[in-house]
């Protein structure tokens, strides 16, 4: 079997691109929307996270729970939030390598947004077989690929539903 080492989606909102990135722009507030991540370590600022900025991700699936540390590598308001995953660990990320990169795109259209999600598996040392094995154990089943659309699709549809439901905010 072929690996897969990109999935992406896409979901319109009915929101300004600038309203799309900016919340997704802001990890410490990601586990609002993701069925995986927690958010961020405290140590994380507030507001949108600009080029170069690192953070600590908090992760669980099941009673399995991790951190990662992250780096931002895109940050185009209104168009381009990107950032690569490069250490892993139970309590702090102390397994150094290359992991996994997300990149959202906002495009705007008549009455919102198309936001696209997107997950690029960066293990692209890792012999097929090894990481076929190591994913259907962490995923229960799974190949990574399959498990991220999943959560991909949840999360854009979570993001939707909050940014359609707040007042007040700026709209297209």
């Amino acid at each position: 079997m072929t690996r897969t080492f990109t999935v992406s989606d896409s979901i319109h909102v009915r929101v300004a691109p600038e309203v799309a990135y900016e919340a997704v722009s802001r990890p410490a507030d990601m586990g609002r929307w993701s069925p995986e991540n927690l958010g961020t370590t405290g140590d994380t600022g507030a507001g949108p996270a600009v080029l170069g900025t690192t953070f600590i991700g908090r992760n669980r699936r099941g009673r399995f729970r991790w951190v990662t540390r992250c780096t931002v590598t895109a940050a185009d308001p209104g168009r381009r939030f990107a950032f690569r995953v490069h250490a892993i660990g139970v309590r702090r990320p102390w397994l150094r390598g290359p992991i996994a990169s997300w990149e959202y795109r906002f495009e705007p259209t008549d009455d919102g947004t198309q936001v696209t999600e997107t997950w690029t598996d960066d293990r692209r040392a890792w012999p097929s077989f090894v990481a076929g094995v190591f994913d259907r154990v962490v995923t229960a089943g799974s190949t990574f690929s399959a498990f991220q659309s999943r959560n991909i699709r949840a999360t854009l549809r979570n993001l939707k539903r909050e940014l359609e439901s707040h007042t007040g905010r700026e709209s297209a």
